[in-house]
């Protein structure tokens, strides 16, 4: 369920019609509900209650300081995969202390920087990242809690570029090889080892391979245990999918997903983190984008929008499924039209829909993208030179801008021509006064 409603003929974010957040913001735009951010946050939860369980927001998900605020006011924590999410989730009101700091490849600055802000704990996916961080947390004299990451090698049975629990996988360190691991990171100075952490992959479809996950790790921590080694969290990662609208049956929720949880792991003692990330904010969000032209092929018509790949990633990255809507339904129901809705990059993966069925549309019509929350507006470039494009989050019959348009001219800013080739003075006066 999201707060994205048509009153009327009229798409509205809560009580706030989106034609006049296009005409105040100009398009494209990204819009964030904040009912649905909430809803989803208490509803998975919900959940979990009884069980001693702290929600991580995977900020990959979404890095809008907005919208990691509105989690965590309502007592999320969060879960970073680099020193720029950590800052952000700090700048958020995220406390340290329900902060959890994930990834492959943490640097050295990542790692003491972490260290720094004394965070809830550090997911160490390799041996090598092991002995980097006792050695950094012994050189500024704190210890690190950490928790290993395990490779189950389960198939999560998602997309290939999103399955991360397979051994064939860059993640974690092979199950089978945890318990020396383990052993060694209880050696090495300056490190805690408090736990296990596992994650195998995103947008499950299934609640199977988490069930098959989660009894792996069971047994892990039973082994650890008898060696005299203390555990006292077990991260769950995140990974459950959320409907797009193209899936075969229903997706299973946050209570399938919890029951799993309960079975498998709920009576070891451990405090357990969960790390949803698009199961929060997907439906929470739309990409909001005007009709530039109709173009009429030779073997099928093109909705060409203002918004583009380098907004929204997902189906040129992974053919990924999002249902695009007009925002405002027409007045009669005329014959509706069969088109491709796609952006003006200079790529013919620029689509975002193929053999979509829309009402007549014209230049300058809105149209809305679903469930566009989740890697959009974190996954945007300023591919083709274009700028990076505002969002807004609503609050009922409120809203605010909460990041700004990012012009191309930002990207000039950053850039630098060499002293060989900089124009000489002279021509570079005559371009200034226009000659």
């Amino acid at each position: 369920m999201d707060h994205f409603q048509y009153h009327g003929r009229v798409l509205h974010a809560e009580a706030v019609p989106l034609p006049d957040l296009a005409e105040a913001v100009g398009t494209p735009f990204y819009v964030y509900s904040s009912a649905t951010l909430r809803r989803h946050y208490q509803v998975f939860t919900a959940a979990l209650a009884g069980l001693d369980a702290l929600t991580c927001f995977a900020v990959k998900a979404n890095g809008s300081l907005a919208v990691i605020a509105t989690l965590a006011r309502l007592g999320a924590g969060a879960d970073v995969v680099s020193g720029g999410e950590l800052e952000s989730a700090l700048a958020a009101g995220v406390p340290a202390e329900r902060i959890v700091f994930s990834g492959v490849g943490k640097s050295a600055r990542e790692l003491k920087a972490a260290l720094t802000a004394d965070i809830l704990q550090i997911n160490v996916e390799s041996v090598p990242e092991m002995e980097a961080l006792s050695r950094i947390a012994c050189s500024v004299g704190t210890t690190a809690r950490v928790a290993l990451r395990i490779n189950p090698d389960i198939d999560a049975h998602t997309h290939a570029k999103i399955t991360t629990g397979v051994r064939e996988a860059k993640f974690g360190i092979e199950w089978t090889a945890a318990h020396q691991v383990y052993a060694r990171a209880a050696a090495l100075p300056g490190l805690q080892p408090v736990g296990i952490a596992v994650h195998i992959g995103s947008q499950l479809t299934e609640i199977e391979p988490f069930a098959a996950a989660f009894q792996r790790l069971r047994d892990l921590i039973v082994m650890l245990r008898r060696d005299g080694h203390t555990i006292t969290t077990l991260d769950l990662g995140g990974g459950l999918g959320v409907p797009y609208g193209d899936e075969e049956g229903p997706i299973p929720g946050p209570d399938a997903y919890a029951a799993v949880v309960r079975r498998a792991v709920g009576d070891l003692g451990c405090r357990l983190i969960l790390e949803p990330g698009r199961l929060l904010v997907a439906n929470a969000g739309l990409l909001v984008t005007r009709v530039l032209y109709i173009k009429e092929g030779a073997t099928r018509t093109f909705v060409i929008v203002d918004a583009g790949m380098n907004d929204l990633m997902r189906p040129a990255m992974y053919g990924a499924h999002h249902a695009v809507v007009p925002v405002v339904n027409p007045e009669v129901n005329d014959k509706p039209m069969v088109a491709d809705v796609v952006g003006p990059i200079c790529e013919t993966s620029d689509t975002f829909a193929s053999g979509c069925t829309l009402p007549p549309l014209r230049a300058g019509d809105l149209l809305a993208i679903r469930t566009a929350g989740a890697y959009g507006s974190s996954m945007a470039s300023f591919y083709n030179a274009r700028p990076l494009c505002p969002e807004v989050l609503v609050a009922d019959s409120t809203h605010a801008v909460v990041r700004e348009r990012i012009p191309w001219q930002a990207l000039l800013s950053w850039q630098r021509l060499p002293a060989w080739l900089a124009p000489p003075a002279d021509e570079s006066q005559g371009q200034a006064d226009g000659r």
